[in-house]
């Protein structure tokens, strides 16, 4: 069974925004000039965009379990070399021949709290990536190279 994964807002995502916020309103309160007080407005503004548009960690539906994720591009010619790396040894995958093609996509979630990574690979069809692997499960200690 395939594990799906929403995209939830990070502690880190949240300290951003809400910096951006504090800090523009401390500009704004402050007895200055026109230019700073525009300044502080724009960083409220932009604060209060990226409060509803940032959302860098992926969540497992199922359990609630929080995860990263990493990305990697590979040419077409990799598909077949990749495929099978993914049955059985995903640390053998060379990482040497990333960003040579974008043809080939391959989706690591990872969490080191559960100790868990879930790999996919996604082949590009016009306009969009579609799976072309299913998504095996492993410890995050066979896969500590992929997410470097």
């Amino acid at each position: 069974m395939e594990k799906t994964f929403i995209r939830v807002r990070s502690s880190k995502d949240i300290i951003t925004s809400l910096s951006l916020i504090i800090i523009g309103a401390a500009l704004v309160t402050l007895p200055t000039g026109a230019g700073i007080n525009i300044a502080g407005f724009c960083l409220i503004f932009a604060g209060i965009i990226l409060m509803f548009a940032l959302k860098s960690d992926y969540m497992e539906t199922e359990t609630g379990v929080r995860y990263r994720k990493k990305e990697h591009y590979f040419q077409q010619a990799m598909n077949p070399v990749i495929s099978t790396a993914l049955v059985s040894r995903p640390e053998s995958i060379d990482l040497s021949e990333v960003d040579k093609g974008s043809s080939v996509k391959l989706d690591i979630y990872f969490s080191k709290s559960s100790g868990k990574a879930y790999l996919q690979l996604f082949e590009y069809i016009p306009h969009s990536y579609e799976p072309c692997s299913k998504q095996y499960e492993y410890e995050m200690c066979r896969v500590e190279k992929l997410i470097k």
